[in-house]
């Protein structure tokens, strides 16, 4: 046996390891009789004690058995099903932190400025929450805490025009949970649509659940609803006030049409996701799908991650009566996948009317931005040579090139130069063919002249 004398774990413990590792490779056979203590101690060096407690602790196992008066010996393993011990450097690690500092211009629609999130209050509100509630240590209702859904449910009545009460809300860890708790709800049977060119992690969420999704494309008004209703879907997952990732506005023609193939089947609902609604630069934030529906059709989703900050995981669903009863069945048993502190936190948040300064300072900061990166390159040497979409809302638009380069060319270059971007093709669902030479340019990174200098590169790099 090979037990290593020296080592940060104790002697009993690296005694315990080794003689697993023989056990498993067939050194000590079943049934064999161990060494005694007294025996083995003297053969490695080492007390009595430490013999003792590695046998105890492989016995507690059931690597061994003691049989009294008689000794220890080695219980029969299959070895088909014995463990394999893998070194832990031998597992790689995928570490995505810090590639943003390789470009000197961050472009990617996933970026933020962490000079936006209000620390101070968000600090302060934390720290009194943790010193006066200390029973929120406690776990909370299944659905969230009741003061957070309030909360939600009246900034939801005031500025989307969601008709709900607190008792329809779901706090959640993400979207992507919510989606997964959605799945429970319908029938086993449903197949799903989604916008194509949409969102490619709702997309793998959906498919992960064994669903069948469909892609229905995108119209210069929102989805094709003449093909959805040529599919086979029941449910429908779309983005109306600011389609993913085109920025597309459904109109209130699309949207009473799109209720309407709803309403021809029982089992047919949307799944209304309100992607970047508070971020619209012109006008008034477009009232919500669910605001409209007066049968219960529609399941609304949202999150803080955009309006706030990436990392703070809290989103919500707001559940048609049906699907509620559902829940209640079905789900009653779960428990709560946000943190109550960090409930508490943004229900001060919001009761404090923080949460609402934010959203107008970000968006007049993020339109600033937008301006002044639109400008640029509209009055850049290639103007003639791109189309503008989607710069109304959000932290992105697209950017058609008509410059004889391709996504894949059109990406590289400006890598090549120091500007992080992505082309619209992810985001085409099932291999579907995707628009040409597009890309995103997201602005929510960088200063207005730090943009204006991205447009004056990229131009520079692009014009033929």
């Amino acid at each position: 046996m090979n037990v290593h004398t020296s080592g940060k774990e104790p002697l009993y413990y690296r005694l315990y390891l080794s003689m697993i590792k023989d056990i498993q490779q067939g050194i000590y056979k079943e049934n064999e009789k161990l060494p005694s203590k007294r025996a083995f101690a003297d053969h490695l060096g080492v007390s009595q004690n430490t013999i003792d407690t590695a046998y105890q602790m492989l016995v507690t196992e059931g690597y061994i058995r003691a049989v009294p008066r008689s000794g220890f010996y080695v219980n029969p393993l299959d070895a088909s099903l014995t463990v394999r011990q893998e070194p832990m450097n031998d597992i790689s690690i995928v570490e995505t932190a810090g590639v943003q500092d390789k470009y000197q211009f961050q472009l990617s629609t996933n970026s933020v400025d962490v000079g936006t999130f209000p620390y101070a209050t968000w600090a302060k509100l934390s720290k009194e929450i943790m010193y006066s509630q200390p029973d929120l240590i406690y776990p909370g209702h299944q659905q969230g805490d009741l003061c957070l859904r309030q909360a939600i449910a009246d900034y939801l009545h005031k500025y989307r025009s969601v008709h709900c009460t607190a008792a329809q809300i779901i706090v959640g860890a993400g979207i992507e949970y919510l989606i997964m708790l959605l799945n429970v709800l319908f029938d086993s049977n449903s197949m799903f649509a989604m916008e194509n060119p949409g969102y490619p992690k709702v997309y793998q969420t959906i498919t992960n659940c064994g669903r069948t999704v469909e892609p229905i494309d995108v119209t210069d008004t929102g989805i094709d609803i003449a093909s959805l209703a040529r599919s086979k879907a029941d449910i429908v997952y779309v983005t109306p006030s600011h389609q993913f990732p085109t920025g597309v506005v459904m109109p209130i023609g699309k949207r009473l049409e799109l209720l309407r193939w709803a309403y021809e089947k029982t089992n047919r609902y949307i799944i209304e996701d309100d992607y970047d609604s508070e971020l619209k630069f012109t006008g008034k934030p477009i009232p919500s799908l669910q605001g409209i529906d007066n049968t219960g059709k529609v399941a609304y989703v949202g999150t803080f991650s955009r309006s706030i900050a990436p990392s703070v995981r809290i989103a919500y669903l707001v559940l048609p009566p049906t699907l509620l009863q559902k829940y209640q069945t079905l789900c009653s048993y779960y428990s709560p996948t946000v943190s109550r502190f960090e409930q508490h936190t943004l229900f001060q948040f919001i009761k404090g009317g923080h949460f609402e300064r934010n959203i107008n300072r970000n968006r007049n900061t993020y339109r600033k931005r937008r301006d002044a990166f639109v400008s640029a390159l509209k009055s850049s040497p290639f103007a003639n040579q791109i189309t503008i979409m989607g710069a109304n809302a959000g932290l992105h638009f697209l950017l058609y090139v008509q410059n004889g380069m391709s996504e894949p060319e059109l990406i590289a270059s400006a890598k090549a130069h120091g500007i992080c971007l992505q082309g619209i093709s992810p985001y085409y669902l099932k291999n579907s063919k995707p628009a040409e030479s597009t890309v995103l340019l997201g602005f929510a990174h960088h200063t207005p002249e730090e943009l204006q200098q991205a447009a004056r590169l990229l131009a520079s790099i692009w014009k033929t």
